[in-house]
């Protein structure tokens, strides 16, 4: 399996370039975003509406087949003091059975107020309140991603 909690062992798994895509589990929803090649922003993209992880995985293997994507970042739902919590588990459990179909590195990222962030981004472009809830959880995506690529490119600039 290519899981890598570590981000710096993550890094070591990528290829030098291509594009990364950063993902927002919930319950009901799947938020994805990309980034460039160089992997410098992370650009919200769609979000998955979750039925079953077999046709969750396919949609989301879909994206990554067009896209070219070299790797994953998932984002990680620890509770605010820092701890793992049952959402931990259930991403994990997805992580896991995601490594099962693909052999992309697949890394996580804290995500602790990457959807607070992207509310207020939200509200601050004066999104009607239907609009954000379209939008929040590949925005958040790309919140999560882009935090997880500002790391990686630190953790480059010491290899």
């Amino acid at each position: 399996m290519s899981l890598h909690p570590d981000l710096a062992e993550f890094l070591t798994a990528l290829p030098p370039r291509g594009a990364l895509a950063g993902l927002d589990l919930g319950d009901r929803t799947l938020g994805v975003a990309v980034s460039d090649g160089l992997r410098q922003v992370a650009t919200p993209l769609t979000t998955i509406r979750r039925t079953r992880f077999t046709q969750d995985a396919a949609a989301l293997l879909q994206i990554v087949a067009d896209r070219q994507i070299t790797g994953l970042v998932l984002g990680l739902p620890l509770n605010m003091d820092g701890s793992a919590g049952p959402r931990v588990q259930s991403t994990q459990a997805f992580a896991r059975n995601l490594a099962r179909l693909t052999d992309l590195p697949i890394g996580f990222w804290d995500e602790r107020l990457s959807t607070v962030a992207a509310e207020r981004a939200l509200l601050e472009a004066d999104l009607s309140r239907k609009r954000r809830a379209q939008l929040i959880d590949h925005v958040a995506a790309a919140y999560i991603l882009q935090g997880a690529l500002d790391r990686l490119r630190h953790q480059g600039d010491r290899r």
